[in-house]
């Protein structure tokens, strides 16, 4: 065979590989309103930036007639390219072959790019949209799976992993994205579910639709699963594209600092009228999140669940920070079982991949009642606190009003290696507010007053002395415990200062094989 007639023959194979399963397979994901597996990998990296690895990869299954059907391929599309100039590895699976199945060789595609991701330090996109384990291969596409989840657990920590669901994801592939870091799932066409509604209806009896088991707002808002939703796969998409800009390529390096446009000196005067006059009025913390951020830009991580704490991406002066923050028009901004997971999981991220923490602190306590007691609101709890106790990375903590009791502790305080820790003059830092305090205090002089209107002035006398003692940050800041006491409006330019200064730090904890956090 002549050169020509080779060169014309690899042409040939490339365009029949580039088709998947085929036109009518293609028109018919189409008409679901989802695109084919390269076209996502050419909405999510730079034009021409990919390069495709394994596409003449078949299957090698001889089982149930399973030989009689195979695609250049194998229903994954794996290899990298650049996210604005910055490289990462991406997988991207196909629907359009045999339901995007796992088989081992789609298996060890993917394994291939993930361990050459490691080998270069860069992150790894995994694109999901399968049906599950290739039945007709058994126990080696199960094998294939753990592979996989071996893979994620390895890569954890090292380089950013993240998944974008934009279709089915179902048994045990629902695994691999849960070892990742972040989940996007396209509210659209997306579903993840270990057993599904037939199962489920066998077992239990019981009967839901795919979507009420495992669509993208049951996860975002009921088992915190997924981290965002995505209106259609255009958004999922875009989502991926901003995350991955405010993370480094992995754990040795810094985030990528981009210009900015916004004065380090600006100052927000609405910062000091923004808080109500009554300390028990509610008021939205993301309000003051975008006041004193580059230019009001907040990714927000999870804001569907347990929306008692925010947490979400911003930059200061071009910096990337993760940001921690107490919400107390939701739930008073108290602690409970799901946020305390939520704000942990978050925090360890930050500190994986050297992202500051700024932390804002408004909290009057945990959350009481059996329910959290039954659900062990005490090792959640412990979560929080030693994910903040454990990170090495810069952190910044402004006390906004409340911080009461144990989750002032919590909330990265100077006893959790705080290293800036500053409060606004309404800040309140006590073991309890003062109505609660004043029960315990007081309790006996109180019994003694039989007229209700002396019970009445005596609280109130008991009362203003509390406040006037604890209702304010001084005391904390005569121990040290707070570093300086900041002018709402000039929050900004000292967290940037603050985050300058520890451009350098260097913290260590004691050497050991891993630590056990309260899971």
């Amino acid at each position: 065979m002549a050169l020509e007639e080779k060169i014309k023959k690899l042409v040939d194979m490339r365009a029949e590989a580039r088709l998947g399963g085929g036109e009518k397979r293609i028109e018919s994901q189409h008409k679901k309103g989802k695109y084919t597996a390269r076209e996502r990998i050419n909405m999510l990296l730079d034009e021409g930036s990919f390069e495709e690895i394994d596409m003449f990869v078949t299957h090698r299954c001889h089982n149930f007639g399973i030989e009689k059907e195979s695609y250049l391929g194998d229903g994954v599309v794996t290899g990298y390219g650049t996210i604005d100039g910055r490289m990462v590895y991406v997988f991207s699976q196909d629907f359009t072959v045999m339901g995007g199945s796992l088989s081992e060789t789609n298996a060890k595609k993917i394994c291939k790019v993930m361990d050459m991701a490691m080998k270069a330090g860069v992150p790894i996109i995994g694109l999901n949209d399968s049906g599950g384990a290739r039945i007709q291969e058994g126990v080696t596409s199960l094998s294939g799976y753990a592979e996989i989840f071996q893979r994620n657990i390895e890569a954890s920590g090292v380089v950013p992993q993240l998944s974008a669901i934009l279709g089915p994801c179902a048994g045990g592939a629902v695994y691999s994205p849960a070892l990742t870091d972040y989940i996007i799932m396209s509210e659209s066409n997306s579903y993840m579910f270990v057993t599904g509604p037939k199962v489920t209806k066998t077992v239990t009896g019981e009967t839901i639709t795919e979507n009420d088991l495992g669509g993208a707002m049951v996860h975002a808002s009921k088992s915190g699963v997924a981290h965002f939703v995505a209106h259609d796969e255009e958004d999922a998409i875009n989502t991926l594209k901003r995350l991955i800009s405010y993370m480094p390529q992995n754990f040795k390096e810094q985030t990528p600092r981009v210009e900015c446009t916004d004065p380090i000196d600006r100052m927000e005067d609405a910062l000091n009228t923004i808080l109500p006059d009554n300390p028990n009025k509610p008021y939205d913390v993301k309000d003051i999140i975008k006041l004193i951020v580059d230019n009001g830009e907040f990714e927000e991580v999870h804001k569907d669940y347990a929306k008692n704490i925010v947490v979400g991406f911003a930059r200061f002066n071009g910096q990337s920070v993760g940001i921690v923050a107490n919400q107390p028009s939701f739930l008073a901004g108290c602690l409970d079982i799901e946020s305390s997971r939520k704000g942990a999981r978050f925090i360890r991220f930050c500190d994986c991949f050297n992202i500051p923490l700024v932390t804002l602190v408004d909290v009057p306590g945990f959350m009481p009642g059996s329910n959290q007691e039954y659900g062990g609101i005490i090792t959640n709890g412990a979560k929080l606190m030693y994910a903040y106790g454990e990170a090495t990375v810069p952190k910044v903590t402004v006390t906004l009003r409340k911080s009461y009791g144990g989750a002032h502790d919590v909330m990265s305080s100077k006893q959790l290696k705080g290293d800036f820790n500053y409060a606004w003059p309404s800040a309140e830092i006590a073991v309890m507010g003062a109505s609660g305090a004043i029960e315990v205090l007081y309790a006996k002089g109180m019994k003694e007053i039989e007229n209700p209107e002396e019970k009445a002035k005596y609280a109130a006398e008991k009362e203003a002395e509390y406040k006037e003692a604890f209702a304010n940050p001084y005391q904390a800041a005569k121990y040290g415990y707070i570093d300086d006491v900041i002018e709402p409006r000039n929050t900004r330019f000292r967290i940037i200062r603050a985050l300058a200064a520890l451009a350098t730090k260097k913290d260590t904890r004691p050497n050991k094989k891993h630590n056990n956090i309260p899971l």
